[in-house]
């Protein structure tokens, strides 16, 4: 009998269920738990549960049982605590508890990066209760950023542009976030030309860059990405830095979508993530190895080759602007007619206002014209009831 490793999947979207095909490939056992039915990593894993993912018992029975050869958190609302006394038992979390820990908030990484690891960002405060978000929101000036320490796909972030509207961003950064009446943090507004997504891959045999993706971002949440996004030898090596940097700092293999300001020419480090990212979709139709194929590999302890940008490339999600329970996406026939254009069905169960549920990936000979391309399969997209 084949015997396989076994990878456990902590968040069961999108970007899930392109690692699970990806470990698949490669022979491996997979297991997907999320905190809803059907989620789309579940549909083509070999297993699934259903379970309250910041309840530390439930993430620790699933693992006694399962006993994983990797235990691979893909989003950041898990009982982390937990994963560290797991990882301390024994068990292997990529790419390593502390790091699931720290980049579950905004916080924990915030601080290592411009405290301890001294990296170039905003200026930012933290607030408990109203009145200390007013203060720090007079502190930081205006505009400045508003974001709930734990969120998804930019949930709960805005834009506070004067003191008339701190009561409403304060309201949607409490109704955004994971944590009911949670923390917030209050960010300087950096002036940026753009922003950019550096995915580092950190593996066996080193530390790799893919080529730069360019994003635009409504609501904290991408609408578009591009790669690869223009940028000077200078900005290049001062990203790198920061996020070899940043990564080295956390440790494990796999890869990390470190994420970046460029104003001038200087290069300010804004988030993390120990995981794909979701500008990084676009690489399934652009590299030789996508971010999915590159995280697998380094996580089971493959070597990285050369990762090659193939093709310019764009992306563009479609997401649902109701909430259905019953539902379907049409105009995929004009869609998949756009020249060299694919389209992903993600299949997740129910939609929600805003929830992505698809995206189109073009490529072409420049990244303007793929830009168009995906913009114009996009157009054709739309999610329509069933009833």
């Amino acid at each position: 009998m084949y015997r396989s490793k076994k990878i456990l999947l902590l968040g069961s979207g999108e970007l899930g269920k392109e690692v699970i095909i990806e470990a698949q490939r490669l022979g491996v056992e997979a297991v997907a738990v999320d905190r809803y039915e059907h989620a789309p990593a579940m549909q083509v894993a070999h297993r699934s549960y259903v379970i309250d993912m910041l309840d530390p018992q439930q993430v620790r029975e699933i693992i006694e049982k399962e006993n994983p050869d990797l235990i691979v958190p893909e989003i950041e609302a898990i009982a982390t605590s937990e994963l560290v006394k797991l990882e301390e038992e024994g068990f292997r979390v990529i790419p390593t508890a502390r790091a699931a820990k720290l980049t579950m908030d905004r916080e924990g990484i915030r601080r290592l990066a411009a405290e301890t690891l001294k990296l170039p960002t905003a200026n930012y405060q933290f607030a408990d209760t109203y009145d200390e978000f007013v203060q720090g929101a007079k502190e930081i000036g205006f505009p400045c950023v508003i974001k709930p320490l734990m969120s998804s796909s930019g949930k709960g972030q805005s834009v506070c542009q004067s003191e008339a509207e701190l009561q409403d961003c304060w309201k949607v950064a409490q109704e955004g976030g994971r944590v009911q009446n949670g923390r917030v943090i209050i960010e300087e507004f950096i002036k940026f030309d753009s922003e950019i997504t550096l995915l580092t891959v950190r593996s066996v045999n080193g530390t790799a860059y893919c080529a730069p993706i360019g994003h635009v971002q409504k609501d904290g949440d991408y609408i578009e990405s591009w790669q690869p996004h223009e940028m000077t030898e200078q900005q290049i090596r001062e990203a790198e830095n920061i996020a070899r940097s940043i990564t080295d700092e956390l440790g494990g293999y796999g890869i990390f979508g470190v994420e970046l300001f460029l104003s001038g020419d200087n290069v300010y480090f804004s988030e993390v993530s120990p995981r794909p990212h979701d500008t990084g979709l676009v690489t399934l139709v652009t590299q030789n190895l996508s971010e999915f194929a590159l995280h697998v590999r380094a996580i089971l302890g493959y070597p990285i080759p050369e990762i090659t940008l193939d093709s310019p490339g764009a992306s563009r999600p479609l997401k649902a602007d109701q909430e259905l329970t019953d539902y379907q996406i049409e105009g995929l026939d004009q869609a998949l007619a756009v020249p060299n254009t694919q389209v992903r069905v993600f299949g997740k169960p129910v939609t929600k206002v805003g929830r992505r549920v698809a995206v189109a990936l073009s490529i072409a000979d420049s990244t303007e014209k793929a830009r168009k391309n995906a913009k114009n399969a996009l157009n054709q997209l739309f999610v329509q009831s069933k009833e």
